[in-house]
């Protein structure tokens, strides 16, 4: 039996908590494997190790009965056809990703490469001829706004306000706070939307959201398991893009030797990307419940209990990176969390990272240095990410 887990009352959530999370991490991975938030009453898992090692245990560290923060969502969740890949396990979820992940395979976004390029190319010269934009607005939602949405195959209406949408859901899965409450109302017009709109006969043919009805006719789901699946599109694949791809921008006007080495050898882009990613990751973390005891370094996680998993923390832990608080395109960051890792790896990583890399690509031929304006954070309870970034480019 382990011993007794050190414990803190550090609150994560407030706003200034959100507007600088890191020295929270750093205290509670110096506290222990696994510490007792007395806040949230659950464990948190902070350092790399134990977030991988979590991560690549699905059996005993669940998704099956939800991954937020607060007993009301999970349970919302955590039903015979509820939650989708997100809050699923084996064998059901396997089930569920081999459906969703079809258009998101490597192979499949071969076809895309070229139109995403194209599209990159003409929307980053315009903004350079503008010479002033913002980046979190009119760079990053470009590609995921006009492009996602159009190929998952929604109808035009409605459709503005996924920028809504997708926020609002990373709200509901943190604790029961007043953004918690606030989003709760967006994502039920969500919802609603999705079981109004994402039907026969009002879906694009060839669309994705069409291929899931595809997959009920071949028995493979049940109708009710299409509204999950059509939020496995719509949520992860837009805010996480959009603030990656801000985040990425931002340390390259605040680091600009660091852009200076990616023009000179744009091959470096993908490894820039990881790293931006692994210093700024735009999901923060979520929680998973415990199947059976569990040890963690002489700590017993009891069998029924949550654990927070935290996937920035685990990016920038010292046991792990070299400097990890330095933003090196040098780095080998492959081995980041910023997308999750194991049964549960963000399915869209692979399409966020073409998106990223057709823009960065763009904008390497076209800008010698990034000079900063008005910069200001988003506040999500699961999210983190810049909302306003507005740049002069030289």
């Amino acid at each position: 039996m382990g011993s007794t887990s050190p414990e803190s009352d550090v609150e994560l959530h407030t706003d200034e908590a959100l507007l600088d999370p890191y020295p929270r991490y750093k205290t509670l991975r110096k506290q222990g494997a696994a510490v007792w938030l007395t806040q949230y009453n659950m464990f948190a898992l902070s350092r790399y190790k134990d977030v991988r090692e979590a991560l690549g245990s699905p059996k005993i560290f669940s998704s099956s009965k939800g991954i937020a923060l607060n007993d009301r969502v999970n349970e919302a969740l955590s039903g015979p056809h509820s939650g989708g890949t997100l809050c699923s396990d084996a064998p059901r979820h396997d089930i569920l990703r081999k459906i969703i992940e079809k258009p998101l395979t490597p192979k499949a976004l071969a076809q895309l490469r070229e139109r995403i390029t194209t599209e990159a190319e003409k929307h980053v010269e315009k903004l350079v001829a503008k010479k002033s934009f913002d980046v979190a607005t009119e760079l990053s939602q470009h590609l995921p706004v006009t492009i996602v949405s159009e190929l998952v195959g929604l109808p035009e209406e409605g459709r503005e306000r996924m920028l809504d949408w997708a926020p609002a859901s990373f709200d509901c899965f943190g604790p029961i706070n007043q953004r918690m409450k606030t989003a709760l109302p967006v994502l039920e017009g969500m919802t609603k939307y999705v079981s109004q709109q994402c039907v026969l006969g009002k879906l694009k043919q060839g669309g994705w959201a069409a291929m899931l009805w595809e997959a009920v006719d071949r028995g493979e789901i049940d109708p009710e398991d299409c509204l999950h699946l059509m939020n496995d599109y719509l949520v992860p694949s837009l805010d996480t893009t959009i603030f990656a791809t801000t985040s990425a921008i931002w340390l390259f006007a605040k680091h600009p030797e660091q852009w200076d080495i990616v023009r000179k050898n744009p091959s470096l882009i993908p490894q820039a990307i990881n790293e931006a990613v692994r210093l700024e990751s735009p999901i923060q973390g979520f929680s998973r419940v415990v199947t059976q005891d569990h040890e963690i370094e002489g700590v017993t996680l009891p069998k029924g209990s949550r654990a927070l998993v935290l996937y920035a923390s685990a990016n920038r832990d010292e046991q792990k990176w070299d400097n990890p608080e330095e933003f090196n395109v040098h780095n080998d960051a492959r081995g980041h969390m910023g997308f999750g890792f194991g049964d549960h790896q963000c399915v869209g990583n692979n399409l966020a990272r073409l998106e990223m890399r057709a823009l960065l690509a763009a904008l390497a031929k076209r800008v010698k240095r990034f000079e900063l304006g008005t910069v200001e954070r988003g506040l999500n309870n699961m999210l983190r990410g810049i909302a306003k970034c507005e740049v002069t480019v030289h």
